[in-house]
Formats: structure tokens, sequence, C-alpha cells
């Protein structure tokens, strides 16, 4: 039976090489010349902090940011952007969490979505990701298809297609 199963997973080497790419940019930036800009990644709480003297510069930051991850191919919606608190020296700090994995919510409404298309194939919860089953090859790829439009505020990927 043919199935495939639906992922949002982030790849750490090319955000970290994003976040590279942007430091190297603002250290030779005119415009942020002199001043105390840090962007550091925490892999394992899947975070980000950004520390910049005020929310003109930290707003600029992560305009950079996401664009330096639009080249890398890694899309911006993984973000959950905080709001930026106070830092020591008069500078602004903000944590910007990584998405990763569909959660439940997420789930039920690509589930409920698909339901309504009667398109005969089974979806099931599997912790952070969906399984997608059916009789016809064809069925899956339109349910793909569909998955691709539903808006769930992060990207999804397709792996494990099995015929």
């Amino acid at each position: 039976m043919p199935s495939f199963d639906v992922i949002s997973k982030v790849n750490q080497q090319e955000l970290t090489n994003a976040i590279s790419n942007c430091n190297r940019e603002i250290s030779t930036r005119f415009d942020f010349k002199g001043l105390h800009i840090v962007i550091e990644a925490n892999q394992k709480e899947n975070t980000i902090t950004v520390v910049a003297p005020d929310d003109l510069k930290l707003k600029q930051v992560n305009d950079l940011l996401k664009g330096h991850l639009v080249k890398r191919k890694i899309d911006p919606r993984i973000f959950d952007i905080q709001t930026a608190v106070e830092a020591s020296g008069s500078s602004k700090r903000q944590i910007i969490k990584i998405k990763e994995g569909i959660s439940q919510e997420a789930a039920k409404k690509i589930i409920a979505e698909i339901k309504k298309t009667k398109i005969k194939v089974q979806v099931k919860i599997q912790g952070d990701e969906l399984r997608a089953d059916g009789k016809k090859k064809d069925d899956l790829q339109e349910v793909m298809q569909f998955i691709k439009n539903i808006d769930i505020g992060q990207p999804v990927e397709f792996t494990n297609f099995r015929d």
C-alpha cells in the first residue's frame, strides 16, 4: 500500500551557514560599524538569540537574517519571533524560536481539510509528523499537492514515499 510522511524539519547545517554569513555581513557593513550586534544559535534549545543596540537595528538584523535564510533555501516561516527585552548596556535582546515538527493543532487542521476533499486516503498523526496511506499512488500525489496549499504557518516536506 503506497504511503508517505509529512514532516517539518530544519537543516541545521544550512541554518548555521546562514547565521555565519549574516554575522560576516554585519561585521563588514558600514551602518553597523562599532555597534555590539550578536547573532548566536543554540541547537540544544532550538533558538537563535539576537542582541542589538535598539529596536531599529534589531529589525534590520532580523531582515538580514531572513534574507540569508532564503538564499540558503530555508523558509523563514520556521521562526517564532519573541518580543524584544532589555539587555545589559541599554541594548535589546530578542529570542527567536525555531519551529520543528508539526503541532497537534496543525496536524488536525491538515487531516480535517483532507477529509473534506473526499480523497480516499488515511492520514494518521505519529508524534510530530503525519503518515498518509492510500490504495492509489495518484491519490497520494493529489494529497501532496493539496497539503502544499494548506497554510499552517510553517513549511512541510514529504519523505518516505513508498509505492
